[in-house]
């Protein structure tokens, strides 16, 4: 059942990206539209929270969830100014790498039990997440400074992410509680980031965002589900395989060639998942 839940958030995560990618084409504010799924996020698990009544709402809930949501937002923000200073797609393949961080973690902190052959599962799948987003180019423009700070704050920012929902469902938090404190804390961040980059708003944001929206909250559901009924280090891996959505939608919609070593890719993330099964 856990590894149907992050499944799920693997593909509504990968939709999500789908969605960036296409909406970036298009010249709409990522900021904007973040700030509208969020908002949108907020009120339907805000309103479902209201309905069957929200329990044990407390500080540390409140502060834990908004500092997810936050962690979140920034790691996206950092990434696509990574994208703006190097090569977009060596940057999404040192960035995927930030799932090491909380997989390391679950088996450091919080002592989970994994197998060998669950590890090489697990190793397959980061390798084939890395190998899948890489295209080489001849032609690299890199300012190599500030594109790697960026890398290393998007790392930092998602990778901290994935210990604190782990550490919230050690901690028995309810996961709707964290859902409404991640969105509101996310929101407001992205709220102040709005008046800081002056965007040109635009009324197309608004109905992609409430998309999105909806579709994190699916994804987020199913995140927290997995990671209290399974074991976090392949829920990690799995959801960090979202990139196959995109690469996959990519070649459907977008009509995009798939390489040789991606379409290799695919089929070595799908043999490490089936060992992280055993």
């Amino acid at each position: 059942m856990w590894i149907g839940a992050a499944l799920s958030t693997m593909f509504c995560f990968g939709t999500n990206n789908m969605i960036f990618k296409w909406s970036t084409a298009k010249g709409y504010s990522k900021i904007h539209i973040q700030l509208y799924f969020y908002l949108f996020a907020f009120l339907i698990t805000a309103t479902y929270g209201l309905f069957v009544r929200i329990h044990h709402m407390n500080l540390a809930t409140i502060l834990l969830g908004a500092l997810i949501g936050i962690l979140n937002t920034n790691g996206n923000i950092q990434m696509s100014k990574a994208f703006e200073k190097g090569p977009a797609s060596i940057t999404s393949s040192l960035i995927s790498l930030n799932t090491i961080i909380p997989i390391l973690s679950a088996a450091l902190i919080f002592h989970e039990h994994i197998t060998v052959l669950q590890w090489t599962g697990i190793f397959i799948m980061l390798c084939s997440a890395v190998a899948i987003q890489y295209k080489p180019s001849s032609d690299i423009h890199v300012e190599y400074l500030p594109w790697m700070m960026r890398i290393c704050f998007a790392i930092l920012s998602l990778g901290i992410l994935g210990i604190l929902m782990k550490t919230s469902t050690y901690m028995h938090i309810v996961p709707l509680n964290m859902l409404i404190a991640m969105y509101g804390g996310g929101a407001v961040y992205l709220l102040a980031n709005s008046f800081l980059v002056h965007e040109k708003w635009q009324q197309s944001e608004l109905k992609i965002g409430a998309v999105v929206g909806l579709l994190s909250v699916i994804a987020y559901s199913c995140y927290f589900f997995a990671l209290q009924k399974g074991v976090a280090s392949i829920v990690f891996s799995i959801v960090s395989l979202s990139c196959l959505v995109v690469v996959c939608g990519s070649s459907l919609i977008f009509h995009e060639k798939l390489k040789m070593y991606q379409i290799l890719g695919v089929i070595t993330a799908l043999l490490g998942m089936i060992c992280t099964k055993f």
